[in-house]
């Protein structure tokens, strides 16, 4: 379940409530306590708890492919030294064959880390590391636009980039909001995100599905008969009969999906979404991280809605 195991950790971020309101949420105050003009010690409330770091760190570890992207998205790229397998955005992040699944707590330690950023606290690492003084932030999946909001802020108090974090998060929001407003909303549509090709499935109560539902867009997940958290497996019949207008493929690196693969599953090539040439393609990584590119995935599903009107 590699697949889910990444994807997961979007998966709990995108439970928002209200999954029918049509614009972006908006912020709450971020968690963290800045030092004025990056001045340290600052301390951060991190899934961790409180953290103080003493210095700004030059040698960043991170273990989350979404902490990866928002670290070099707020300018705090130059400070990471290692990111570990399956960060591979951006291109430059330094990738490593450290291991986000499955982290060594003596192989971190050996690039000698003044900062690591997890997603999850496996295989002991967060106590393994606190144990040899490394400071470590954990920051989890969240379940609210605002929980990722605070993330970003997290990072940029944590490495001395607190203003780039607070106009990141300044422009996501602005940019999501333009996103909603293009969009008709209203019409009814219904969509069918799929995780994998099993398939499993995200429904509304899911980060993923708080982000169609800026859109008005109805899940045909959520009449599934078993909710699974948020992620069932469906049947290739259930999808069948649900006959989605719009079909969003994020496992089209993972698995080779495609609208042509899509239109070859028994049962699948008379789906409206199939024959209107509404199966959207995305990418795998973008559609299952909580870091900056939400606005890739909210302009992707904005492009779809707005073509389904044209």
């Amino acid at each position: 379940m590699r697949r889910l195991a990444s994807a997961g950790l979007v998966l709990a971020l995108l439970v928002l409530p209200g999954c029918g309101q049509s614009a972006a949420p908006e912020p709450t105050p971020a968690g963290s306590a800045p030092a004025a003009a990056g001045a340290f010690p600052v301390t951060v409330n991190a899934g961790n708890g409180s953290v103080t770091i003493a210095e700004r760190p030059t040698r960043i570890i991170s273990l989350s492919p979404t902490a990866t992207e928002t670290l070099f998205a707020i300018g705090a790229g130059p400070q990471v030294v290692a990111v570990d397998d399956q960060s591979d955005y951006p291109a430059e992040a330094p990738k490593s064959e450290l291991s986000g699944f499955k982290p060594n707590v003596e192989a971190i330690v050996a690039q000698k880390p003044d900062l690591v950023v997890l997603a999850n606290d496996l295989e002991g690492v967060l106590d393994g590391l606190s144990k040899v003084g490394v400071p470590v932030l954990l920051e989890p999946a969240p379940t609210t636009f605002d929980a990722a909001y605070d993330e970003i802020n997290d990072l940029g108090v944590a490495t001395g980039n607190a203003q780039q974090a607070t106009e990141l998060v300044t422009k996501m929001k602005n940019e999501l909001e333009q996103l909603v407003a293009a969009a008709p909303q209203g019409k009814g549509l219904t969509y069918y995100h799929e995780l994998d090709a099993t398939p499993y499935a995200a429904t509304s109560t899911t980060f993923i599905g708080q982000i169609y539902a800026l859109f008005g867009l109805e899940n045909i997940a959520d009449a599934a008969p078993d909710a699974a958290g948020g992620y069932p497996k469906l049947s290739a019949e259930f999808v069948a009969k649900a006959d989605p207008d719009l079909i969003f493929l994020a496992d089209t690196k993972c698995c080779g999906e495609n609208a042509k693969t899509v239109a070859k599953r028994p049962g699948w090539g008379g789906l409206s979404a199939v024959k209107k040439g509404r199966v959207v393609e995305l990418d795998d990584a973008m559609a299952s991280r909580w870091g900056p590119r939400i606005v890739d995935l909210a302009k992707a599903i904005s492009d779809a809605v707005q073509d389904t009107a044209a």
